[in-house]
């Protein structure tokens, strides 16, 4: 949650490149931003609101050869002016940017109110560059200050610094990303490589409790006790072109799109049709006696789905909502693997829940979308998911790929002898999904029913999370009331609040016998009254009993999910755009969730 971005060495281009990075990294925090420009002095300019706002207020010709800039997702005080980041000193001559929590703040502030500093925010983070103004009044070095104010706080938090007559980045991180772009003759600081990635592709990835100097195109990175650390730097395989709309009229629905793209990638160089065999280099001679998914919210739906997957395989699977675990862990024993699945590999409660795991002696796994990310690098192995940059808070295409990666996972640890026809659908899914994106219903169906009283999903098996993802994603982008349940459950207490108004959206493929259970549950649905949506390959009866229907290719049982997820997506998307919601950024809901 939230975004930073720094930039020293471009001289007068400074504030173009900070406005150009907080308009990339909008999707990580949106209700206000600010930027600082160091040379002489430091001048700040920040309001609330979106950065559009900030734009029109911030002077054309306020630059300076460094500067660093904040996009804030609330977490301590109302979005006003004053709230908004960067935050100075009482001299203005020292600002600073934060991404996460300091817990100790209270003691801290009411220590530094008393000895006379001054406060203008409700914020955690003006407590910073008050430290860092008392160590300087101690005689300490600009470095020694910023590293002596860093020392006192308690919490989680990426941080950044500029000061007056400097022209000098400082910047240290603990629990929350931060990562140096290496110019030619600059040097960049961003939460999240797309924040630069127009200026380079060159990346190094800091640790928790390192400390990073940027000026003029140089860098250093050393530890908390000021030793020199060999970092390397990585090539990101993202291009800028990846970040943009390309046309789109959001992100969501770009991403949406993009999911053949995504699954190709997923894939390539790690199924084999003509045998049948899966073999992904990342997690050769991996064994597990049983696994334990942690994760949250879309990603753990994922999870849900591959759990079942390992079960259907023969290996004892179960999923936990990571902040749970990170507090109740489930019992291990010798040969437990946890698997970690991450979007951003920064979520703070996964990664919580990863090091109890490995605190426990546990091998883990990161299933994460992002090279060089905290769980990537913690992790004892990582399965990359290859879904290429996401920038719409609402995940689509990163959730295809988690599921079909967990496919990945599932043929690796066991065999059931159906390795041919499972491989032989998910290489056909990329072209499925296009069909599906090609000749969709999903607007003609939201505009039925964009004037609903609520949503319910139903599915069983492998629909039964895609049920859940369904409703997440209608209730994350339209605000609308939404559901996702087992289709069995419904007749043990959710079918009080179906009514007429209420549409049922059914997920049905197949004739087994999980489809005709649900087809019955279809029944009792329609004779409530209830308009029901058919998510279906056309195999079953379910259509007979539906006010409508969305369509789906006819594959593998354990692959259907994927396509009707895109269909529900696509629903979602279409009922947010009639109602004029914010698609990209939706109400307090922020990207990477870096806080527990």
């Amino acid at each position: 949650m939230c975004g930073i971005i720094g930039c020293t060495g471009r001289e007068t281009e400074t504030l173009d490149v900070l406005l150009h990075g907080l308009d990339t990294l909008e999707y990580r925090g949106y209700d206000s931003a600010g930027v600082a420009l160091a040379n002489g002095t430091v001048e700040v300019c920040k309001r609330e609101g979106e950065i559009d706002r900030l734009r029109a207020a911030v002077d054309p010709a306020m630059d300076g050869p460094v500067g660093i800039g904040h996009t804030r997702w609330s977490t301590h005080g109302p979005p006003t002016d004053e709230n908004a980041h960067p935050h100075t000193d009482c001299t203005g001559d020292v600002a600073v940017v934060h991404n996460g929590i300091i817990e100790n703040y209270d003691e801290l502030k009411a220590e530094l109110t008393a000895a006379g500093h001054e406060f203008e925010s409700d914020t955690d983070t003006e407590v910073v560059p008050h430290l860092v103004e008392d160590a300087l009044a101690d005689g300490l070095s600009r470095d020694e200050a910023f590293r002596s104010a860093v020392a006192r706080i308690e919490g989680s938090y990426a941080l950044a610094a500029v000061f007056a007559g400097s022209e000098a980045i400082l910047a240290t991180r603990e629990g929350s990303p931060l990562v140096v772009g290496v110019g030619d003759d600059a040097a960049y600081l961003a939460s999240d490589v797309p924040a630069f990635l127009e200026y380079t592709d060159r990346v190094v990835y800091l640790d928790d409790g390192e400390f990073a100097r940027l000026e003029s195109g140089s860098w250093t990175v050393t530890d908390a006790e000021g030793r020199l650390l060999e970092k390397s730097i990585s090539q990101v395989e993202w291009d800028a072109e990846e970040t943009a709309k390309s046309g789109y009229d959001h992100y969501m629905l770009k991403e949406i799109h993009e999911q053949p793209r995504a699954l190709r990638k997923c894939l390539r160089g790690r199924v084999d049709e003509l045998t049948g065999t899966v073999d992904v280099e990342a997690l050769e001679g991996l064994t597990a006696e049983s696994v334990q998914f942690v994760a949250c919210g879309t990603s753990y739906h994922a999870a849900l789905y591959g759990a079942q997957r390992l079960q259907a395989a023969g290996v004892p699977a179960q999923a936990f909502l990571a902040s749970e675990y990170a507090t109740a862990p489930a019992p291990v024993s010798e040969g437990t693997l946890v698997v970690g699945v991450t979007q951003s590999g920064e979520t703070a409660d996964t990664l919580a829940a990863l090091r109890r795991a490995q605190a426990r002696g546990v091998e883990t796994l990161a299933m994460t979308n992002v090279v060089g990310s905290t769980a990537a690098r913690d992790c004892d192995r990582t399965l990359l998911i290859r879904a290429g940059p996401e920038i719409g808070v609402a995940a689509t295409k990163t959730f295809s790929s988690q599921v079909v990666a967990c496919n990945l996972l599932s043929a690796t640890l066991a065999d059931r002898g159906d390795s041919r026809e499972i491989v032989q659908a998910l290489r056909d899914l990329p072209g499925q999904i296009q069909e599906v994106l090609d000749s969709s219903r999903a607007e003609a169906v939201a505009e039925r029913f964009v004037d609903s009283d609520g949503y319910f999903f139903i599915g069983r098996g492998h629909q039964h999370p895609v049920a859940l993802e369904g409703a997440l994603k209608m209730k994350e982008i339209t605000y609308k009331h939404a559901e996702g349940f087992p289709a069995g459950e419904l007749k043990h207490g959710p079918l009080a609040l179906v009514t007429a108004r209420t549409p049922v959206f059914a997920i049905v493929t197949g004739t087994d016998e999980e489809a005709t259970k649900t087809v019955g549950n279809v029944k009792e649905v329609e004779a409530r009254d209830a308009p029901v949506v058919a998510v279906t390959d056309g195999a079953s009866t379910v259509d007979r009993y539906a006010d409508a229907v969305l369509e789906l290719p006819e594959t593998e049982p354990c692959v259907a999910p994927v396509l009707a997820n895109v269909q529900l997506q696509l629903v979602a998307y279409h009922v947010a755009n009639k109602l004029g919601r914010s698609i990209d950024k939706p109400r307090n809901l922020a990207k990477s969730v870096t806080v527990e």
